[in-house]
């Protein structure tokens, strides 16, 4: 396997500059996983990776190679595509098969490692049908069969499962998940979809506007977010935020105004604080929780049953949206006016540029 190097990585089409000055370094045998929003460049990242699209400037290595001017099949990388991409009138096996055939490999080479592909994926009694003949999942499969045979230095996948339904994109993403343990390949995945970003990844890079916002472990990211859009993109449901106001400063507490919570005191230590700075206020609804004798109100505006925890959609008195999660057991229905409290130690703050202020003391 290889690990894969970006220096001042650019893409720009002709005065739209898509990606800015990419450094990266991703680790031999990681699974790192570029996630963002719609347009924030993260695909076309990856297909720079796999020689798809040119490089506007900047260094791009796999295994200490430099592989800028190299095409797709010199850079030992293997692809899986969000449409699968398999051949209609080729059986799975046939599928499989093509690309090594086409570099010539001896036939019972061929056979092997298509006999051990099927077997690490389970797909072995599918070798004989065709794409029409399969699923969704098993498409995905035969797709990323295709790719293991290869036996390349980097795996790339891009938004593989977005054409599933939700029980299949569990199972196959777990499917994955063993793969990348089976193989300890390095395996760069691109999503929309951060649960799968916090489920699969080694590393999660966020991205937005071509920029990187922030690499780290998923828990990493989730517990210290480095600004605002990061805090806002990691973590389901969305975290809450509103403007606040240091009111009052000493070595231990901050006291915040903080829009219609009223006053607010977390514990403080190594902060860049000073008395009358206007701060976002962030947290997230696990760790908001209804509470008869909870300091702040709400009216519930919508309830949502998931089981294990139900989340609760509020309104402030002003009309600011809340969202906070609840215990199974909580008994609350539209229009109900609610306490609740909050928990203090798990506030997030953001100055006026959207970085993050030091995280709050243990």
């Amino acid at each position: 396997m290889a690990n894969v190097k970006l220096e001042g990585i650019s893409k720009s089409y002709s005065v739209v500059e898509v990606l800015k000055d990419i450094d990266l370094d991703i680790a031999d045998g990681e699974f790192c996983v570029f996630v963002g929003p719609s347009g924030c460049g993260k695909s076309t990242l990856l297909r720079m990776i796999a020689g798809l699209e040119d490089i506007t400037s900047g260094t791009l290595s796999i295994g200490g190679r430099k592989v800028n001017d190299l095409s797709p099949k010199e850079r030992g990388i293997a692809m899986v595509f969000q449409s699968y991409a398999l051949y209609p009138h080729r059986t799975v096996r046939g599928n499989m098969e093509f690309g090594l055939k086409l570099s010539r490999l001896p036939r019972a080479e061929i056979d092997k490692r298509v006999a051990r592909a099927a077997k690490m994926l389970q797909i072995e009694h599918l070798l004989d049908r065709r794409p029409s003949q399969l699923s969704g999942g098993q498409r995905q499969r035969a797709a990323i069969g295709r790719a293991v045979v290869r036996d390349p230095s980097v795996f790339l996948f891009d938004e593989p499962l977005s054409n599933l339904d939700a029980a299949l994109r569990v199972s196959t993403r777990r499917e994955i998940a063993d793969l990348h343990r089976e193989l300890g390949a390095t395996m760069i995945y691109v999503t929309h979809d951060q649960v799968e970003a916090m489920t699969l990844a080694d590393r999660i890079v966020v991205l937005n506007d071509g920029v990187i916002q922030q690499v780290g472990s998923p828990m990493a990211l989730y517990e210290t977010p480095a600004n605002l859009f990061v805090a806002q993109f990691i973590g389901s449901a969305r975290m809450n935020i509103f403007d606040a106001t240091v009111t009052a400063l000493s070595d231990q507490t901050a006291v915040l105004a903080v829009a219609e919570l009223g006053e607010v005191s977390i514990p403080v230590r190594g902060r860049t604080l000073a008395k009358g700075d206007a701060v976002k206020f962030g947290i997230r609804p696990e760790h908001l929780s209804p509470a008869s004798d909870g300091p702040h109100n709400a009216q519930v505006r919508a309830v949502e049953h998931l089981g294990d925890q139900v989340l609760v959609e509020a309104a402030l008195a002003d009309g600011t949206a809340l969202l906070l999660k609840a215990p199974p057991s909580a008994q609350l229905g539209h229009g109900e006016a609610m306490r609740f409290a909050l928990d203090a130690q798990a506030v997030h703050l953001f100055d006026a540029d959207g970085r993050a202020i030091a995280p709050v003391a243990p």
